[in-house]
């Protein structure tokens, strides 16, 4: 060995020896302030006594205890992961947290990478160092430093760069072609700067983040989702983020992410999660869920809700007090047309429609019995009387009734003649065929957006439920002022105290802190609460959504401060979007920013060359994405005449060659559903991916659906014809299919390949 490569190794252990001492510092640190939480936890919930107010505060301290707990539990692995090295001698080390030194006037010992101070980390280059002489990666396990690599930034060091300018290449290349491991991993250590861009970028507005296979859609989202709870945190934690993702097993797959990066209080959920009580496991066909997503079933359910709204043919008898009573169409249609003027929702409206007719009734009544012998008070009685008459009450019913959203949708969707009548003008036979099922049939996910409209258009008639509140409030109150008036009197408070209290605590003060109190999160609220208005939405596979799903999200974003993250170029849905200004034109018209991913992270280049030819033979502008590294596996395909025979055999082979990672079979719903079964019985490492935790299984087999969004270190694609002719957007699915994997890729068929798959034909 030369003394040159000597005295190098020895400047490398010597740094690595420096990194370690100064990591364990880190940890020592981290471990102080778990154990001064937990004991402070722990000190909170022993303390059970107190005054209200007392209990409240306890609570309160509670939950904050129990979230940092957390945190500083999720950033274990990967704590400190960079550092930087300016111009001006200091040197600052980056983590997935902050940490300071207290007994140093606070000086920081670890940057969390979402501070301004630590941008430059992901944007300094060579031409642009702002200040910064010297960038380090370090590559960590646990709590032990394995690794470093340095940039220097200056113009000799940038010529040896990678073309697509990546920050700490090594460091990159070598999480991309770390094995999978059925859940998604941060990108928080690697993070690049058309990423970091988007990441950081203002709260206000709706931003589009356009970006092809492999791009980092899905991470610079969730990064995003963390960076904007860190900057914007009082506006956040009161109204909370929502995460929307394409179905479970995506948000299976992402829901490590965000604790890793120090945040829990962010809700995930799919668009059929957004309604409260209901669980969207039903399963319909493409083309009914397509149906449903149209903008149109907006008129067809408003027709639905007016249906319910009836005027006798002529009159209908009802018996109150022995004597028949007329309720009679002209009188009937005249209070429908009063309720109908008022626009409020049906339930709401209904009551207008009562007050209408028990009026017409009751004068009905008063000249059976003489009007001119009868008072206000009579009257009054009369009304009364007839509110109570549960036979009056049943026929008023019928003609205007209370209903709910899943009665109402459940009875159209079961009746031929109730679904002619709300969609004579937008459905034709065929179309209202495909949307009839049997009554009581389970929920699926396109039927939520249409639950959430009605729900918007039936409205709950909630007068008995403000009554009661007020009720209760007003109880609040006086227990209020009740306590107020003990600590008053209360010999064993301070002077000092009762003063603090009265200057900053009135009754009302405390009666509304007695409402707030509650162990939930925001997010946590939000979902048991379809009205939440959330902060900030961000939607991940955003051109999946259809035109009744987007009406969903933007009634739980009035301010429209949203991130959408998508390729239009993979749409799969038929309701799906073909462009983003289709999607977003008639929410804020061209008040929209749209921010590009160019580059490939996940898909090698041997992959994404085929890939792109499936791209360019669709109708659209965009071009493939560049990768930025090679596998060494060239796509391979092999034909088959039995397929259920020769399955089997092809995974087990697959899962030889990726050892320790995980594969993915990709194929139609079809033939998964047919030759799946046997290929999981006879194989223990394969499962079905009906469940999100089948991910964590050595072999997974998918629909091109199901694997939206997921990432494999090998994919085995099956039947691709079948998929490229399986719906409108055939091309579009098997762009997806083929760009899943991030280091091999197989093509298992019996029939001819696609004109497109030329290249591995």
């Amino acid at each position: 060995m030369s003394n040159a490569r000597a005295d190098r190794d020895a400047v490398r252990a010597q740094e690595l020896a420096a990194e370690q001492q100064y990591l364990d510092t880190l940890y020592e640190k981290l471990d102080a302030l778990r154990e001064e939480t937990a004991q402070r936890l722990k000190d909170t919930l022993r303390d059970s006594g107190g005054p209200p107010q007392a209990r409240t505060e306890r609570d309160i301290s509670a939950r904050m205890y129990t979230d940092k707990l957390s945190q500083l539990s999720a950033v274990e692995h990967g704590m400190c992961f960079g550092r930087l090295d300016l111009d001006s001698g200091e040197t600052f080390h980056i983590g997935r947290i902050g940490l300071f030194d207290e007994d140093n006037e606070y000086e920081p010992l670890l940057l969390d990478w979402r501070a301004p101070a630590a941008r430059p980390f992901y944007l300094a280059t060579a031409a642009a160092r702002d200040g910064v002489r010297r960038r380090r990666h370090l590559r960590t396990s646990w709590r032990k430093v394995l690794d470093y690599e340095d940039e220097v930034l200056d113009l000799d060091a940038a010529e040896q760069g990678s073309d697509l300018g990546l920050a700490g290449e090594a460091t990159l290349l070598a999480r991309l072609d770390a094995r999978r491991t059925g859940q998604m991993q941060d990108i928080v250590a690697t993070i690049q700067a058309e990423q970091d861009r988007i990441i950081r970028a203002g709260m206000n507005g709706v931003l589009v983040v356009q970006g092809g296979p492999g791009t980092g859609k899905t991470a610079v989202a969730l990064h995003r989702a963390a960076y904007l709870l860190y900057t914007f945190r009082e506006q956040l934690s009161k109204r909370g983020v929502l995460v929307v993702g394409p179905n479970e097993t995506f948000l299976r797959y992402i829901g490590q992410v965000l604790p890793s990066l120090g945040e829990t209080g962010v809700l995930l959920s799919t668009v059929g999660g957004l309604y409260p009580g209901i669980t969207a496991t039903g399963v319909e066909s493409a083309r009914a869920a397509e149906i449903k997503g149209r903008a149109s079933m907006v008129d067809v359910l408003t027709a639905a809700v007016r249906d319910r709204q009836q005027v006798p043919s002529d009159h209908v008898e009802v018996t109150f007090d022995r004597e028949p009573l007329r309720i009679d169409r002209a009188t009937a249609t005249q209070a429908r047309t009063r309720a109908r003027r008022t626009r409020r929702p049906h339930n709401l409206a209904r009551r207008v429609f009562r007050d209408e007719m028990f009026r017409a009734l009751t004068l009905q009544v008063a000249d059976r019995l003489g009007r001119d012998l009868l008072d206000r008070r009579d009257l009054d009685e009369i009304n009364v009387e007839l509110r109570a008459d549960p036979a009056v009450d049943r026929a008023l019913d019928e003609l205007w009734p209370e209903t709910s959203p899943q009665q109402l949708l459940d009875e159209l969707l079961s009746s031929p003649e109730l679904l002619a009548s709300a969609s004579r003008k937008h459905l034709d036979d065929a179309e209202r065929a495909e949307l009839l099922r049997p009554a009581g049939s389970p929920w699926t996910p396109a039927d939520v957006p249409l639950l959430d409209e009605l729900a918007e258009l039936l409205g709950e008639d909630d007068e008995q439920a403000r009554a009661e509140r007020e009720r209760q409030e007003r109880e609040e109150l006086a227990y209020a002022q009740g306590v107020l008036h003990i600590m008053e009197q209360d010999e064993e408070i301070a002077d000092e105290e009762r003063l603090r209290v009265k200057d900053v605590l009135d009754a009302e003060l405390l009666a509304e802190r007695f409402r707030a109190r509650s162990d939930l999160t925001a997010a946590e609220r939000a979902a048991e609460d379809r009205t939440w208005t959330f902060g900030h939405v961000i939607v991940d596979e955003a051109q999946e959504l259809s035109p009744m799903a987007w009406r969903v999200l933007m009634r739980r974003c009035p301010s429209r401060s949203m991130t959408l993250v998508g390729d239009v170029a993979q749409t799969g849905a038929l309701a799906g979007a073909d462009t983003w200004h289709e999607v977003l034109h008639p929410y804020v018209q061209d008040r929209w920013k749209l921010a590009e991913l160019t580059v490939n992270y996940r898909t090698p280049a041997e992959i994404m060359d085929v890939a792109a030819d499936v791209l360019a033979a669709m109708d659209t502008d965009l071009e493939a994405p560049k990768s930025v590294r090679t596998s060494g596996h060239r796509p391979w395909a092999r034909r088959v005449g039995d397929l259920a025979a020769a399955l089997p055999g092809a995974v087990a082979e697959e899962l030889r060659e990726v050892e320790d990672g995980r594969l993915a079979v990709l194929m139609p719903p079809e033939l998964l559903a047919e030759v799946g079964p046997r290929v999981v019985e006879s194989l223990p490492e394969a499962a079905m991916g009906t469940s999100p935790d089948d991910l964590d299984s050595p072999a997974v087999l998918l629909t091109v659906e199901q694997a939206k969004g997921l990432e494999f270190d090998s994919v085995l694609l099956v039947e691709p014809a079948a998929i490229a002719a399986g719906s409108e957007r055939g091309l579009n699915d098997l762009y997806v299919a083929l760009t899943r994997a991030t280091q091999r890729l197989g093509v298992l068929h019996t029939e001819d390949l696609p004109e497109v798959l030329r290249k591995i034909g």
